[in-house]
């Protein structure tokens, strides 16, 4: 029994790495989709061949197939591994494949791109606390420098004519499949691989990149249909819409719409798995697909993305669009031809639906989700203002699950922001994320303050509407309580974590003499009406007033910044606190708190603050103000009143002991 748990972990594990790696490789290309649609369709209009030749607008094409978008993907890849600075190094690198190569580099900057993140990750780490105060933008900048170059140098005379060497190897294994006839056996891998929620990897990260390359030759590519194609899964859900049963039967002309109009297939993967004899069906479907698309020439002019019959015939070469219809035809006749053949044989009921999207959970999860909330019954919903729903690449099946549950939440007169993203972009103030079974784990890690709701789809999911009585059954228990019990914790947040950032053994006194409440907080160190800057700059201001005041010593700023960077000191309703911690209790020369006021506010990670009140906390006095600081931001119309104020005197009566 050991020995097969043991196998089946390292399949799943296996898996998992198989579409983690296919995850990170779409990262790449779906952010910048956009640009590849732009590049096609400047391709299908302009060049000679296109609707509308035009010599001048024509001359956009190759700078943006060879510099452009290589660069869009290098920058993307290295922005994954390392935020913008590490997109930044990609993009530099990058270029010494670019410019060291003839054809598009688009492997070469799948290479650079994260490649070049993580070397200034890595960097960036080694020097971390090391660098003198004062000095830190010299050493990023000319760091950064200096090692973009040296990578550059490198992808031009190393990588690059590697990454010619591979991409020419492997164009010589599909002029021979296409030579031989052979294409159309990719369906064999393509159309179960989708099944595994591969199929954004690959899409995106392999047959995009391949049919840029195409389509710059020949002016399109067949790459780009063989697994957008929507006649597979089309003719799949006409067989069940035909020869269905119960619910099945009722449910799949909205599939077919979802799935051929929307361009979501995974909507007819659980249909697939009732059936699983119907893997066969897709894959004939595909293969009839490619070998009509083959025969006749067919292809597109850029990547389709959603795969929908829209995005498609919007990107079919002039003079084409048939040929481009008849494989969408000859791939949904055969998928449905196989379908019913098997599908007329069983009766297949509203049970077998229901396994079905239990085993879609398993393949999408591999049995490792972990536990998640599946119902309400355990959602605890006290203060929810933002409800995030995320898939992997935050375009489809999350934006349709968002828009339907918006709108639940609009006609329930609820103030909550609903939104979608991508799993590995989840914003830092979700209260409530939504997520498909096997992106519930990443989520947690994107997001790991929120409540997570793992669901099997993201269409109609009846979970919705318990999820919007219980909302509402909140909502109305505390228009009835006049003190929230969320105000403890925020007091918890505000009071005890900065109560232990200074010694007891510093007194509440300024040269000699015991301080009150107004010392505290002075009504000189309350600014008012500044210009938006960025939170570094935010916080800086609010040091040296401190230090400027006598609170602290100037060093205490340098603890302030070191501070945000462990965790962001945004506590919501638009109130930033930031203060030092550790070693800056050493810095603290007596308790004093300062307000900035920011009209159009600063963005801290989390949101954006229009008061940031710099702290210094020193014995237990200053606690007095804290708390009646968290009691006032309580309510997010008095934050914003005080953030909109001209009268400095308001806010200093309002935080006032």
């Amino acid at each position: 029994m050991s020995t097969v748990n043991a196998s089946t972990r390292e399949k799943k594990s296996a898996r998992d790495r198989v579409q983690a790696f296919g995850r990170f490789l779409s990262a790449m290309i779906m952010p910048n989709i956009g640009a590849f649609i732009a590049w096609g369709l400047l391709t299908a209009l302009f060049i000679p061949t296109g609707r509308m030749p035009n010599e001048d607008l024509a001359k956009l094409v190759d700078p943006m197939i060879k510099f452009l978008l290589p660069l869009l993907i290098a920058y993307s890849g290295g922005k994954v591994v390392h935020g913008h600075r590490g997109g930044v190094l990609g993009a530099i690198a990058a270029m010494g494949v670019i410019v060291g190569s003839e054809i598009p580099m688009f492997i070469g900057a799948m290479i650079m791109g994260p490649l070049g993140g993580w070397i200034i990750k890595q960097f960036d780490k080694l020097v971390e606390g090391k660098i003198k105060s004062g000095f830190e933008m010299l050493v990023n900048n000319f760091s950064a420098g200096i090692i973009g170059m040296l990578l550059a140098i490198a992808g031009f005379y190393g990588i690059g004519p590697l990454v010619v060497g591979f991409t020419n190897l492997l164009e010589a294994g599909v002029n021979f499949l296409i030579a031989h006839g052979l294409l159309p056996l990719v369906s064999i891998f393509i159309e179960p691989g989708k099944i595994l929620f591969l199929n954004n990897a690959i899409n995106h990260g392999i047959f995009t990149p391949l049919g840029t390359q195409d389509a710059l030759e020949h002016g399109k590519s067949i790459f780009y249909l063989l697994e957008a194609n929507p006649g597979p899964g089309l003719g799949l859900l006409l067989a069940y819409w035909v020869f269905g049963k119960g619910s099945i039967k009722g449910s799949a002309p909205g599939a077919i719409i979802i799935q051929f109009f929307g361009g979501i297939h995974e909507i007819y993967f659980p249909y697939v798995l009732m059936r699983p004899i119907l893997f066969l069906a897709v894959i004939l479907g595909g293969m009839a697909g490619v070998f009509t698309n083959v025969l006749l020439g067919s292809g597109l002019t850029g990547a389709a993305s959603p795969g929908s019959i829209i995005a498609i015939m919007a990107l079919a070469p002039q003079g084409g669009e048939l040929h481009v219809i008849a494989g969408i035809a000859a791939a949904t006749i055969v998928s449905f031809l196989v379908s019913a053949l098997f599908l007329r044989k069983a009766a297949v009921g509203d049970e077998d639906l229901e396994k079905a999207q239990s085993a879609s959970k398993n393949m999408k999860s591999g049995g490792n989700a972990g536990p998640a909330l599946t119902t309400s019954a355990d959602l605890q919903t006290g203060e929810v203002r933002k409800i995030v729903f995320a898939c992997d690449a935050g375009m489809g099946s999350s934006a349709m699950g968002a828009s339907s549950f918006r709108k639940k939440v609009q006609q329930a007169g609820l103030p909550i922001q609903v939104t979608n993203s991508a799993v590995d972009a989840i914003p830092g103030d979700a209260d409530i994320v939504v997520t498909q079974q096997n992106l519930t784990s990443r989520a947690r890690g994107k997001a790991p303050n929120a409540q997570h709701v793992s669901i099997d789809n993201f269409i109609n999911n009846p979970i919705y509407d318990e999820m919007i009585n219980k909302l509402k059954a909140t909502a109305a228990g505390n228009a009835e309580s006049s003190i929230p019990d969320e105000a403890v914790g925020v007091k918890k947040e505000v009071s005890e974590v900065l109560s232990h950032n200074a010694p007891h053994v510093v007194e509440d006194t300024k040269d000699g003499v015991p301080t009150s409440g107004s010392s505290v907080l002075r009504k000189e160190n309350i600014v008012m009406g500044l210009a938006s800057e960025p939170k570094e700059d935010a916080i800086r201001r609010a040091g040296e007033l401190l230090a400027a005041s006598g609170y602290v010593k100037p060093d205490y700023i340098a603890a302030m910044h070191e501070r945000e960077k462990v965790a962001s000191t945004y506590i919501g309703n638009g109130v930033a606190i930031p203060h030092g911690v550790g070693e800056a209790k050493k810095q603290i020369q007596t308790s004093g708190i300062v307000v900035l006021q920011y009209p159009n506010g600063v963005e801290f990670e989390g949101g954006k603050a229009y008061l940031v009140i710099g702290i210094a906390g020193a014995g237990g006095e200053h606690l007095q103000i804290l708390t009646k600081i968290a009691e006032t931001i309580e309510d997010e119309s008095v934050v914003h009143h005080l953030a909109k104020v001209t009268d400095s005197n308001e806010i200093y009566r309002t935080f006032s002991i």
